[in-house]
């Protein structure tokens, strides 16, 4: 059955006199149609991004699932570049600190705040690559007079 018919007896008598009007009632049929086409396109739309976004979602789970069950070889150039990119987020002097990795096994030498090792440590523990971290930072508590901290912010 037409679905327009199934609406209109769905409006009663006073309906079917408003949508079959001679007058009008072509016009009203003509918007009741758009905007029905209009829902009807909404609609699919909304499906369409809930799809796309539940299918980049099931395929990021699926590469982050096979980044950690691969056992990746980072040449370590490599290795150096991506933990001194990790810590310049959680260093507020990351040029103070010196980078050394020897097949994934990463050592750090210089000073660093107090405050700032915990964070440091686990930035550079999370890198892809990592599978060893040696700490050999030299830890104070304020800036003093160690030329290499100067001009950090107080946080």
């Amino acid at each position: 059955m037409n679905p327009l018919l199934v609406l209109l007896s769905a409006l009663g008598g006073a309906g079917l006199m408003y949508m079959l009007d001679p007058d009008r009632g072509r016009r009203r049929r003509a918007l009741l149609r758009d905007q029905v086409v209009k829902l009807t396109n909404r609609t699919q739309d909304r499906v369409d991004a809930l799809a796309e976004d539940t299918r980049n979602r099931a395929e990021g789970l699926a590469a982050e699932a096979r980044q950690h069950l691969a056992s990746e070889s980072v040449i370590d150039e490599t290795l150096v570049a991506r933990v001194r990119s990790a810590m310049g987020r959680v260093v507020s002097n990351a040029g103070a600190i010196e980078i050394t990795a020897n097949q994934g096994r990463v050592t750090l030498y210089g000073p660093v705040l107090e405050r700032e090792v915990a964070p440091l440590l686990a930035a550079v523990r999370a890198v892809p690559g990592v599978t060893d971290l040696e700490n050999r930072l030299q830890v104070h508590q304020q800036a003093g007079n160690e030329p290499s901290l100067q001009g950090t912010s107080p946080q």
